[in-house]
């Protein structure tokens, strides 16, 4: 079987996110679908894999939701299956800046950049480019010329923006990230902050990996994904990287054969900090999965 991969988000309010909870996992058991939904207040946040029809039905349900509507997403396929199981989780928000009073919905975020003239605004010597991920998924690949924030998770990219940003030097600031998602907050948070020329990616990384030609594309390595797969190429295949369970990293096929490394237990990134309980944990995990 060949898996369709969806991937999306949405700011809009939502009334009741736990009554949708138990309806749209209802229905993602029914059309055979496997993945990962979060819902908040503040809207929703899937990548979700399936058949070809049991995406088109699950996206035609999204878009005649009334509190829902329309959106676009991202779609990529693969032979194996990404996700073990389906999942439909409530959060306090989608995607976690931590500023509650950021919210895209009903904040100007910055200017979208479709992907083929992300090249031309991001080579403006005047813009500073910044790789809103996290470190470990920078460490895979980047645009060229982009700064790495060096953060460990989203919430601390406003600490970044307080230490190295200034909206009276920097004039022009661009941004991007995996799908779009973190780069709505991130942009709405600087133009809160006071940088007036904020522009983001439209569709994020992968949008630019399917659209750009890789002989035309500023795109340098292989980009982490939230699922099975690990990484993706520019082609949007999957890498030979695997997860390492102990820490989250991506591991190269280098790092694979490491002594550090072990299957479900540590990494070359992550072996220096495993205690013995530690192991005993995860080993109990391994026996479990």
């Amino acid at each position: 079987m060949n898996w369709v991969i969806a991937t999306f988000y949405k700011f809009v309010p939502l009334s009741e996110p736990g009554a949708l909870r138990a309806e749209l996992l209802e229905r993602c058991l029914g059309w055979e679908l496997r993945g990962t939904i979060l819902l908040a207040s503040e809207g929703l946040n899937a990548t979700v894999a399936g058949s070809r029809r049991g995406i088109d039905q699950l996206l035609e349900w999204l878009h005649q939701h009334p509190e829902i509507g329309a959106f676009t997403h991202q779609e990529s396929t693969t032979t194996h299956a990404p996700f073990e199981r389906m999942k439909v989780k409530l959060k306090p928000e989608i995607v976690t800046l931590g500023r509650p009073e950021i919210n895209p919905a009903q904040q100007e975020v910055g200017t979208y950049i479709d992907p083929h003239d992300w090249n031309r605004v991001v080579t403006d010597s005047d813009v500073v480019l910044i790789d809103a991920r996290n470190d470990f998924e920078v460490d895979l690949g980047t645009f060229k010329g982009a700064k790495n924030p060096q953060t460990h998770a989203f919430r601390e990219l406003p600490d970044y923006v307080a230490t190295h940003l200034d909206p009276a030097q920097h004039k022009k600031v661009a941004m991007f990230c995996t799908g779009g998602i973190r780069c709505e907050k991130a942009t709405a948070y600087l133009r809160s902050q006071g940088f007036e020329q904020v522009y983001h990616l439209r569709g994020g990384i992968l949008n630019y990996l399917k659209t750009v030609p890789e002989a035309d594309s500023l795109w340098q390595g292989d980009c982490f994904v939230f699922d099975d797969r690990v990484a993706v190429d520019h082609q949007l295949n999957p890498t030979d990287h695997e997860l390492c369970l102990g820490c989250g990293h991506p591991v190269s096929p280098v790092e694979q054969a490491a002594p550090e490394y072990e299957a479900g237990i540590s990494c070359p990134h992550c072996y220096a900090e495993l205690t013995p309980e530690k192991r005993s944990r995860l080993e109990a995990r391994q026996r479990h999965r």
